[in-house]
């Protein structure tokens, strides 16, 4: 991964992880595995777990102990109210600077 798509990602992994758990709740792993799927192949497992650490501090998510058949209990998080609207409101900023950046593109000013 080059260092721009980097830097990006370091702004926006927390509104795409919030958007993988809107569609389902998840432990850490089956988000690295589902953001791995949508091509962030090189997005490392302790990153994820250090962000959803920062989101559940955040109050964005709930969390439920699930048996696992391997070792520990797994924390899977679901995406609660307050982490909807910091969604929503992940989305419109997405679309505003989405829309100035192709305009930027396409008239070069």
């Amino acid at each position: 991964m080059g260092k721009q798509m980097t830097e990006m990602l370091k702004g926006t992994l927390e509104g795409i992880v919030l958007a993988i758990l809107a569609a389902a709740p998840a432990y850490g792993y089956e988000i690295t595995a589902r953001l791995r799927a949508q091509g962030f192949e090189d997005i490392a497992e302790g990153t994820v777990y250090a962000l959803l650490v920062r989101i559940e501090r955040n109050g964005l998510v709930d969390v439920e102990k699930r048996p696992s058949e391997k070792g520990p209990p797994r924390k899977v998080y679901s995406l609660n109210a307050q982490g909807k609207a910091e969604l929503e409101e992940f989305w419109n900023t997405w679309g505003f600077v989405a829309e100035r950046l192709e305009t930027l593109r396409e008239k070069g000013n």
